[in-house]
């Protein structure tokens, strides 16, 4: 009887033990094939850094199994919500706010180590019109080229760009001191001559100008600087290099649209002036305007360069040494070092065919006569594309299009614009860390050209899992970066835009330029090659 009264009892219980036995069973089945499809598609997607609490990490190896997972645990906790899909959470950014915070010695150092390329330095100079070294592309080739185009960011960081200001339009530093203020001593770098460009020339929008009646220069604008490899870098290099860096503008490109497409005569050859070399006339101007009445621009900015380029090919060539220019320029900055490297191969014969120019959205500049003359000098050239820049189709956008299509007739046109050289075409959104609604001509900026450089690995694959580089220099003078995270919208400025307190007084004043920061005549010449 006791037992009959327990057996109504017993027999559900084992149905309920059974049932959730079967639950567990089905839950870690599902469990086994979630996890199995998040490593798949870790390992397909190569997240870049790992989000923790404590410190930003990155990936060794895409087959440790411990890390992916740790990965896709990561990504899932970051969300909390179990409706997003899969394919959701691996595209989610890999940064937060949190990882902006200064953590000290913490954080991670946003450049990798440089090795020794002194044995394979011609060909990553373009030996070989960089075969096999672009796709993918070498991790070396990657930090040479990111360190070309850092020289010429140097530049725009550093131009006194306030229409306020007396100085509007030259340098804020001397050149003793450029690196130094920008944090670009790692280089291995001396500055040893700035270079002045006449702004009186028929191109709109490109120079700027002060609002003042006083100012430094009416005539004249700061265009770059020549600088050469100390010592202990040119033995990691293998070479002494010489590095002409030249500015873009620092306007809104649609100036560019105002471009005339007339040319004008950069060189001539052959007899009776066939297949003569000609150039956009705007960049042509700009590269060999000069007055005699002016205080900066008695030479143009061609002579001044060329100038300092001779005399010092020649002193390290008499050394013994092998010499290198590398010409790197950023939009206009970019045809101004095509016709640069041009004059150089033509003139420097210390330089034997060592001369390579890295651009950086160039615009093209010359006829087919000018391409293939600077091929046969022996220049090489190495564009840097974005994909969605409209800078490097022009000038002539439509009509070159148009005669692209047509390529088998028009191939041999010499009055159609060329671009020269190997192209690296990189694209905006293969970064997870920029807004997908951009404005397209923010593309055209240097420090997005430097982001997508240095998370591109290949064609075929995702944003680079050890890509290193300060994510938050993209909003130095955009608003591209995803607003979660928290960093501000064209943020960098002179502190107090150029205003400072006097304690004294209480007042806030315009500061005094240094003696040696005043921009002078005297101060381009050359610097003491025996102080490198």
């Amino acid at each position: 009887m006791l037992e009959l009264e327990k057996s109504p009892i017993r027999t559900p219980m084992r149905k309920l033990r059974r049932r959730g036995t079967k639950r567990v069973w089905r839950l870690k089945q599902k469990l086994k094939l979630k996890w199995k499809s998040i490593k798949i598609q870790v390992r397909s997607h190569l997240p870049g850094f790992l989000v923790t609490k404590k410190r930003l990490t990155f990936t060794k190896s895409r087959n440790q199994q411990p890390e992916l997972a740790q990965v896709a645990r990561r990504i899932c906790k970051i969300t909390n919500d179990s409706t997003k899909s899969l394919a959701f959470l691996l595209q989610l950014p890999k940064y937060s706010a949190a990882d902006f915070l200064d953590r000290g010695d913490l954080m991670t150092p946003a450049a990798s180590p440089r090795e020794n390329i002194s044995k394979t330095w011609r060909e990553l100079h373009g030996s070989k019109n960089w075969e096999n070294l672009l796709d993918p592309l070498h991790p070396w080739l990657r930090r040479e080229v990111t360190k070309y185009g850092e020289f010429v960011e140097s530049v725009y960081d550093s131009l006194d760009f306030d229409p306020l200001s007396e100085f509007c339009g030259s340098c804020r530093y001397n050149r003793n001191k450029l690196f130094e203020e920008l944090g670009l001593t790692r280089h291995g770098y001396k500055v040893t001559k700035y270079i002045y460009a006449m702004s009186r020339v028929d191109v709109p929008q490109w120079f700027l100008s002060s609002a003042l009646g006083e100012t430094w220069s009416k005539d004249s604008n700061w265009m770059g600087f020549v600088a050469v490899s100390g010592d202990r870098e040119s033995l990691r290099i293998g070479r002494r290099d010489i590095v002409v860096a030249w500015r873009g503008t620092v306007t809104p490109t649609e100036w560019f649209m105002d471009l005339r497409t007339s040319k004008e005569t950069f060189d001539c050859e052959g007899e009776h002036g066939k297949n003569v070399v000609k150039v956009q006339s705007g960049f042509f101007s700009i590269y060999n305007s000069k007055c005699e009445q002016t205080r900066y621009n008695k030479q143009s900015a061609s002579e001044q360069t060329m100038e300092e380029v001779k005399r010092l090919a020649k002193f390290f060539k008499d050394r013994g040494e092998d010499v290198s220019l590398t010409v790197t320029g950023h939009s206009l900055g970019g045809a101004l070092a095509l016709m640069n490297a041009y004059e150089a191969a033509r003139d420097v014969p210390e330089l034997s065919g060592n001369v390579s120019v890295i651009s950086f959205g160039a615009p093209r500049v010359g006829n087919l006569a000018f391409k293939e003359r600077l091929n046969h000098l022996g220049v090489k050239v190495l564009r840097v594309v974005n994909k969605q820049d409209i800078v490097p189709k022009l000038p002539g956008i439509v009509f070159n299009k148009v005669l692209n299509k047509l390529n088998p007739i028009t191939s041999r046109l010499n009055w159609v614009y060329r671009h020269v050289g190997t192209q690296l075409k990189l694209d905006v959104f293969s970064s997870p860390y920029v807004k997908r609604d951009s404005d397209l001509g923010r593309s055209h900026n240097l420090e997005v050209y430097l982001h997508v450089l240095d998370g591109f690995h290949s064609k075929k694959s995702g944003f680079r899992v050890n890509a290193r580089r300060d994510v938050a220099s993209v909003n130095k003078s955009t608003d591209m970066l995803l607003d979660h995270l928290r960093i501000p919208e064209f943020w960098y400025q002179v502190a107090h835009k150029g205003l400072i307190l006097n304690k004294q007084t209480g007042r806030w004043v315009k500061p005094v330029r240094a003696p040696e920061d005043i921009p002078s005549p005297l101060s381009t010449g050359p610097k003491p090659i025996y102080s490198l």
